[in-house]
């Protein structure tokens, strides 16, 4: 009953990718449609206030430096906000102001699509900062990373530097996209019983008497844009598993399918927007077959549980599991998750078995299974073009992608922007491990312990945000060095790609001869997968197995 669920979820899916992929082509290609009639007054307002010329093309300078320029003044002003939610409007249950350190963790962490919380929501912010500094950068953190990926995609096949109009793909994302789905899916999450008001908490008594404050809020319209915009932050602190923000079976359902939507229908639109739908197919195989071994893997895993309390007699592993949801539906849960970089969870991944809690390590430290918004398709490019370079290099041939010369410089900036994800995932985590007070945040020492390290540093460079928990993340080192982490996560490979799209928009296409190498097909995409996991196991393996490897040898 189990995989029966896990088939239809994932089948229906795979039927929603390419309408809506079709749709996505639709809004960045800026082609004409009925819906005109709709949005296209919304956004020739917002153009006209922020004195933006709708037809301007941008270089790739002037892309990225629109990128970095809005999200550094968001940034600035989302920090203000939780350190002066105090002050601020819409507090009805008086909540305090954020600690400097905490403040700066979280401003990154919601500006970058990472969404990790080092915090409890319902503790520690005030309805004002949850919809203006919490809500709001969901959708515009989403809707860059979309900007972005479309932008590269216009690099490969252009004739000049001409990367689009990064406000113009912003706003048609925020509006088009995913401001109309949120609205949708808040629907039909407070149909389900998920909490949608103003009003702050309540007081109840237990069945044992005791007084109880249930929280309450604005829990639907943050849900539907944290799974469509693949963030994860949680309205409350057990995010996923609470029964406010995933009551049913169907709002887990829901939940699923919002976080894998749109990443999968954006890389078969890439195959649209570059003509070439046989090559996004390629690559679409290529990250569907990564992720139904992953989802294999953890299923099976949990499934299968422990070896020792198997001999007592309990079949699977059900520790941090909702019963609501059972075995099945939490290792979907996780393997979505993860290959989506959302972070949300409707199970504790601390409590994964050691050869299940691979899983989600594997897919963040690849970091390409079709991914967050935008960043999967683009670092699956990267590795593509790496898997180009070194197909070019073995038959003595300038590789060529696209009949574009992939040549040194493409190369430099993509090793860079896949050299830094491992850099800043183990560099922090090794000096973690050597100080006293970093070491003493962590709850459960050997072997777990170290994952639990390794697993935070991994979250917030992959701008997942889930965590492994069992870590007191809430310190100065830890929201600071994790802060550091995520910043550069983000923009360090946000700035070799745009460099590397605007390089190719330069270059003339090449004929196709006898000789190109042909990445469409089935060869080129084992090659492609082949290139992915050899890099990712002889990067992050040692790692692994000081970790979650040696503690599945030891639990066995």
């Amino acid at each position: 009953m189990g995989l029966l669920q896990v088939v239809i979820t994932l089948g229906i899916i795979m039927l929603l990718v390419k309408p809506m992929g079709a749709y996505l082509v639709n809004v960045f290609g800026y082609e004409k449609s009925g819906l005109d009639r709709i949005f296209a007054p919304f956004e020739r307002v917002s153009y006209r206030i922020m004195g933006v010329k709708e037809d301007e093309s941008m270089g790739w300078k002037k892309y990225l430096g629109s990128v970095l320029l809005v999200n550094f003044v968001m940034l600035i002003l989302i920090y203000m906000v939780f350190r002066l939610q105090k002050f601020l409007p819409l507090n009805p249950d008086g909540i305090g102001n954020m600690p400097p350190a905490l403040a700066f963790n979280t401003a990154v962490s919601f500006i970058t699509n990472t969404n990790w919380q080092a915090y409890s929501g319902e503790n520690t912010l005030s309805y004002f900062s949850q919809m203006v500094a919490i809500t709001f950068p969901m959708f515009t953190s989403a809707a860059t990373g979309f900007a972005i990926a479309v932008a590269f995609t216009r690099g490969l096949i252009g004739r000049q530097d001409n990367l689009g109009n990064f406000y113009v793909d912003l706003t048609r994302g925020i509006t088009r996209v995913f401001l109309p789905l949120s609205i949708i899916v808040a629907l039909v999450l407070v149909f389900q019983g998920i909490p949608q008001t103003l009003l702050g908490a309540v007081q109840a008594t237990t069945l044992e008497g005791a007084q109880q404050t249930i929280t309450r809020g604005l829990v639907a319209s943050l849900e539907s844009i944290k799974h469509l915009g693949t963030n994860g932050g949680g309205w409350f602190g057990t995010n996923a598993a609470h029964p406010f923000e995933n009551p049913t079976p169907f709002t887990n359902f829901i939940h699923i399918v919002s976080m894998m939507l749109l990443p999968t229908s954006l890389v078969y639109a890439f195959g649209v927007m570059i003509k070439n739908k046989k090559q996004g197919w390629t690559i679409f195989a290529a990250m569907g077959l990564i992720f139904l071994v992953m989802v294999a893997t953890v299923f099976y895993a949990e499934y299968k549980g422990i070896s020792a309390v198997h001999a007592l007699g309990v079949d699977g592993n059900m520790e941090g599991k909702e019963v609501r949801f059972g075995m099945s539906e939490s290792a979907l849960f996780t393997a979505v998750t993860t290959a989506a970089t959302t972070g949300s969870v409707n199970t504790m991944h601390e409590s994964l078995t050691p050869l299940g809690s691979i899983v989600p390590f594997a897919e963040m430290m690849l970091n390409n299974v079709f991914g967050g918004k935008g960043v999967g398709l683009l670092n699956g490019l990267l590795y593509l073009i790496l898997s180009v370079f070194i197909c070019g290099l073995m038959v003595g041939r300038t590789p060529e992608f696209l009949g574009k010369k992939i040549e040194g410089k493409e190369i430099k900036l993509a090793a860079i922007a896949i050299l830094i994800h491992p850099l800043i995932i183990l560099a922090p985590t090794a000096l973690a491990l050597i100080r006293p007070e970093s070491v003493a945040s962590i709850s459960n020492q050997g072997l777990h312990g170290l994952g639990e390290v390794l697993y935070a540093f991994t979250s917030g460079a992959a701008n997942n945000g889930s965590a492994f928990g069992g870590l007191s993340a809430n310190t100065n080192f830890y929201n600071m060095g994790i802060g550091m982490v995520m910043l550069v996560g983000r923009y360090i490979s946000v700035i070799a790609m745009l460099a590397i799209a605007g390089s190719l928009a330069m270059k003339r296409v090449v004929p196709v001869t006898t000789g190109t190498l042909r990445t469409n097909t089935p060869l080129f995409m084992g090659i492609l997968i082949m290139i992915i996991l050899v890099i990712g196991a002889l990067t992050f393996f040692p790692a692994l197995a000081l970790g979650p490897i040696a503690e599945h040898l030891a639990a066995r």
